[in-house]
């Protein structure tokens, strides 16, 4: 095993402490948790490995982990997430072992993946795929000992799908971002709002009157997009699936071709997860000034390759984490982050409140995991809908709201095919 953790500096564990904290202010369901697994310890033994953005909420969810009586090691999982004084605090207050350093080059990124994997955890959770792609690859030899592992993201559930139809997958995999709690809020809630800081903190762009492009509809997509038109922006949206787009123009946007909107946008947003849904071709089209960015889980969305290739000058950092990209003509382009998340790269991520519904439903998956190990099949698993109820109903507790509950009566029509006009 490597040294025992890998972060910046610990004289930033101050700064840090004082964000979790204040992060635990608005993760009340979180907290419920915590406060049984320190009771019950239902993780005692357990080797738990974790690949995540390291941001304040995640600590949360760190000592939480923790409190259940884990054994824990934290790696990173995007390269420009890494929030530095978080991951010092985690090291120095809460004795978590942390291999995290933001903008780490590639080879320190899978540096760490690698030490994580090398802990042997029996439980894995993943935000990408990045750590469970590992232990099928190049750190194989240590998948044996794994129970299961929980993904996060709408990208890692993609990659992890694609291994279980090719018959590759090791071991049981729980899609925590598929869960209700998760998705409908995190990705599109969550991600709206926190993309739009991110550009704004970056750029101080004024967001109305603008055209604000954003490719992909799916949850992540809709959330940029209802807090673009929020915010008075023209939304410009850009799908392949035809059910998507259909519900993208009845919700009041413009849809076109990503070739079009590239000729008339002046904000464009990726959240697709797939590969070069910004081209060359649309980089040659973009008028001047456009700004480029995403929010999908991999840079690999914006082809930044081709556009270095195509650019006649590049000023890398005129703003902080803002390149300026010049082409034929003088034309400008910005791209923020580098690529990767806009969200997490030039802004902190989403609010705690949103990740409270989701980080709940990882440490109760993370339970159920062990609760039911060997019996979980080896394939993508759901989240069993008893967590979704449970962490939504806690949550509407929390904001003191009350809902209706139904009677003998309307359950008993519900159960029943023999009742009808």
């Amino acid at each position: 095993m490597a040294k025992s953790s890998d972060v910046k500096d610990l004289k930033l564990a101050p700064e840090g402490k004082s964000r979790i904290l204040w992060a635990d202010n608005d993760m009340p369901v979180l907290r419920l948790i915590r406060q049984r697994f320190e009771k019950e310890k239902p993780l005692k033994g357990i080797k738990l490995g974790a690949c995540l953005h390291v941001t304040a909420e995640t600590a949360n969810l760190c000592r939480t982990l923790q409190a259940g009586g884990a054994d824990m090691v934290l790696c990173a999982s995007n390269p420009l997430s890494t929030q530095d004084d978080v991951a010092a605090s985690l090291v120095k207050d809460f004795g978590l072992k942390v291999y995290a350093i933001r903008a780490e080059n590639r080879d320190t990124y899978y540096k760490h993946i690698n030490i994580t994997c090398e802990f042997e955890p029996a439980i894995t959770i993943d935000d990408g795929a990045d750590l469970v792609n590992s232990m099928h690859t190049d750190m194989a030899k240590y998948s044996g000992n794994v129970i299961a592992s929980m993904e996060e993201t709408t990208t890692g559930i993609v990659r992890l799908r694609a291994m279980e139809e090719a018959g590759a997958l090791k071991f049981p995999v729980i899609a925590v971002n598929d869960a209700d709690c998760k998705h409908l809020f995190d990705n599109r809630y969550g991600t709206g709002q926190s993309t739009l800081d991110g550009i704004v903190r970056a750029t101080d762009a004024l967001l109305a009157g603008t055209r604000l492009v954003v490719v992909g509809y799916g949850w992540c997509g809709r959330g940029v997009a209802m807090r673009g038109r929020g915010q008075g922006a023209n939304v410009i949206v850009c799908e392949v699936n035809p059910v998507r787009a259909l519900e993208a123009v009845m919700d009041g946007y413009l849809v076109m071709p990503m070739a079009e909107a590239a000729k008339v946008g002046n904000i464009f947003v990726t959240v697709t997860g797939d590969k070069n849904v910004i081209d060359v071709p649309h980089f040659r089209k973009m008028r001047d000034g456009a700004i480029v960015c995403n929010s999908g889980h991999f840079n690999v969305e914006l082809n930044l390759t081709g556009l270095e290739k195509i650019a006649s000058k590049i000023n890398r950092g005129i703003r902080t984490l803002v390149d300026e990209y010049v082409l034929a003509g003088g034309k400008r382009v910005f791209v923020l982050g580098e690529g990767r998340l806009v969200n997490l790269a030039c802004a902190h991520g989403h609010p705690a409140s949103v990740m409270d519904m989701s980080f709940a439903v990882q440490a109760l998956s993370a339970e159920y995991a062990v609760k039911n190990a060997g019996r979980l099949p080896i394939k993508v698993n759901p989240v069993p809908a008893e967590i979704d109820a449970w962490v939504a109903s806690l949550k509407l507790k929390s904001m003191d709201v009350a809902i209706d509950k139904l009677t003998a009566e309307q359950k008993a029509y519900l159960s029943s095919s023999h009742m009808g006009t």
